[in-house]
């Protein structure tokens, strides 16, 4: 039995969810797809897939070899565009992911100057506020804000952000500075959706942590639209760091509770752990961690 080959038919099979359409895929037939399974399984001696007349799908065991068999097929794949010594420039597809306005603000600038170094590139960005699982989406890496959780991802941290309380000086000169959270009920309060699902802030003072529960006046779902919002004067929002860097340095927001603020949430550029990652991989994680840790509204620590 050839394991590489039957790895690659296991596969095909698990992500079609059927032996026809993944016959079809390979230009193999059906009763060969269906006997390579078998040998797969009686050779690992688990089963893999879960068989009915309308669908085939993975059991919890072929789940987890489906990820192993992916990355042995992948770093494979790269072995031989390795020897072949066509690794030696970028070239293909690249897909990437990040939060939208981190996409926006820091990734896209990035990804300009990589596509005008390497022409053979072609680069697909994926933005949106939630967690992307790199192998489950087909994605080749991205830009995690938070604590990581125990993965196969190799992680390359790049920088940290806050959770900060901002206001324009305007409605803060004109309605008062709050000095405590608790005060914050006193004052216009601006929230997103897309950070707080329930209005409810987290502070933090001598390791103590309180959590004030807020009344919006005004409730978006859009980042751009809260920093809009508090950038005229119409109340207080809270916010990640990076997001008004540019309106602090113009001076259109100002940030305040600092002494209450959380810890720092760290930033890493995440893909996947290969021997070997395909030039393409390597030159735009080297061109985005050297990018992001010399931007100072990322505060860079090594």
């Amino acid at each position: 039995m050839d394991r590489l080959r039957a790895m690659a038919i296991f596969v095909a099979v698990a992500q079609a969810e059927s032996f026809s359409s993944a016959a079809r895929h390979l230009g193999m037939s059906a009763p060969a797809v269906t006997r390579a399974i078998s040998e797969l399984e009686a050779y690992l001696g688990v089963r893999l897939l879960t068989r009915t007349t309308r669908i085939v799908r993975a059991t919890e065991a072929g789940l987890r070899y489906l990820d192993d068999a992916r990355r042995v097929i992948a770093e494979a794949d790269e072995a031989d565009t390795a020897v072949s010594g066509i690794r030696t420039e970028p070239r293909g597809r690249l897909a990437i992911t990040a939060p939208v306005l981190f996409g926006r603000m820091f990734v896209t600038p990035i990804t300009v100057q990589y596509l005008r170094r390497y022409p053979e590139v072609n680069i697909t960005s994926l933005f949106v506020d939630r967690v992307v699982n790199l192998i489950e989406e087909g994605l080749d890496a991205g830009l995690r804000i938070g604590h990581l959780p125990d993965s196969s991802m190799k992680a390359i941290r790049v920088g940290q952000v806050r959770t900060v309380v901002c206001a324009a000086p305007a409605y803060l000169a004109t309605y008062g500075t709050p000095e405590t959270p608790e005060q914050l009920h006193a004052h216009t309060i601006i929230t997103t959706s897309g950070i707080s699902p329930v209005p409810e802030w987290r502070f933090v003072q001598n390791d103590k942590t309180t959590a004030i529960r807020m009344t919006p006046r005004l409730t978006v779902t859009t980042n751009d639209a809260a920093i809009e919002a508090a950038s005229e004067g119409f109340g207080i929002t809270r916010l990640l760091s990076y997001q008004i860097a540019p309106f602090l340095a113009r001076g259109e927001l100002q940030v305040i509770l600092q002494d209450y603020e959380p810890a720092p949430s760290p930033i890493h550029v995440v893909h996947h752990e290969n021997r070997q990652a395909a030039a393409k991989v390597r030159s735009f994680v080297d061109m985005a961690v050297t990018c992001l840790r010399a931007n100072a509204a990322l505060a860079y620590k090594p």
